[in-house]
């Protein structure tokens, strides 16, 4: 019966070490906002307001968004679509997110894109400044006309 009582509280200690471990774990990184609204004006094929939405997974962040600043002249088929986000980070420095993934998009849709990748560092302030998208072979530059609200995203 002492095996029986040794096992157990071995049990009981594993299982308290365990607990302990999780609590004493770290936090998940974060980005906040994890939403994120701007102004753009992209020339001759419109302006309007893009909804960011930011993810961060140690120092890999993601940015998706969609903008009504450009319409789809034509269905677009899914991960179509190549984009390019700038942000100033910091105030002064600028970080770049690519990609080419995209859901499809209906002809009249407002042009959804990413997530598009990029690198973050613990502390960065991201606001959009800039988005590229290229959709068949035609290339829209959009230059932000607003400050993000609520504000940059913090990684």
């Amino acid at each position: 019966m002492k095996h029986g009582r040794l096992g157990f509280g071995v049990l009981v200690s594993t299982g308290v070490l365990a607990a302990g471990a999780l609590v004493m774990a770290p936090a998940a990184n974060a980005v906040t906002p994890d939403t994120a609204t701007i102004s753009f004006d992209c020339g001759f094929f419109g302006s309007g307001t893009a909804t960011l939405t930011a993810t961060q997974d140690g120092t890999a962040a993601t940015i998706s968004l969609s903008t009504s600043a450009i319409k789809s002249p034509l269905n677009i088929s899914a991960n179509s679509v190549r984009s390019t986000l700038k942000l100033t980070n910091n105030g002064s420095g600028t970080s770049t997110f690519t990609g080419n993934s995209n859901p499809a998009i209906p002809a009249g849709g407002d042009v959804s894109t990413g997530p598009l990748n990029g690198t973050v560092a613990a502390g960065d302030s991201l606001e959009a400044s800039s988005l590229t998208v290229v959709v068949f072979g035609i290339t829209a530059t959009c230059n932000a006309t607003s400050a993000q609200t609520p504000g940059p995203f913090v990684f």
